[in-house]
C-alpha cells in the first residue's frame, strides 16, 4: 500500500509540474507577442498620464507603480532620446522603478541610457 501512494504522489507531482511548466510557456509567448506602433503609443500615453505627478516630485502612486509594472520595455525605451535623456536622473528613475517592483536588469540599456 505505502508504495503505491508514493507512486500516485510522485505521478500528481509530475502531473503538476507539467501543468506548471506549460503554463511558463504560455506566458513567455504572450510576453513575446510584439505590440503594434499604435498599441505601444497607448501604452506610452497610459504611462504619461499614470505618472505624471513623478516629473513634480511626488512619489509615484499606486495606479503609476501598476502601470511601470506592466508597461512593456520595446514600448517605452526607444522614446528616451538623447534629448530627453538628458533631463532623466537615472538613479532617481531606477529607484522609481524599484520601488514600483519592477526589475531593472544590470547595464539595461533603455533608450540611450544605460
Amino acid at each position: 500500500m505505502e508504495g503505491i501512494r508514493r507512486k500516485c504522489s510522485s505521478s500528481s507531482w509530475a502531473f503538476w509540474v507539467l501543468i506548471l511548466l506549460g503554463m511558463m510557456l504560455i506566458v513567455r509567448v504572450v510576453e513575446g507577442a510584439e505590440l503594434s506602433p499604435s498599441q505601444c503609443k497607448q501604452e506610452r500615453q497610459l504611462g504619461i498620464n499614470s505618472c505624471k505627478a513623478v516629473v513634480f516630485g511626488q512619489p509615484a502612486s499606486p495606479a503609476c507603480c501598476q502601470r511601470i509594472r506592466v508597461s512593456h520595455w520595446e514600448c517605452v525605451c526607444p522614446a528616451f532620446n538623447p534629448k530627453l535623456a538628458a533631463l532623466i536622473d537615472i538613479n532617481k528613475a531606477i529607484k522609481i522603478l524599484q520601488t514600483c517592483g519592477r526589475k531593472v536588469p544590470h547595464h539595461f540599456k533603455c533608450g540611450s541610457k544605460i
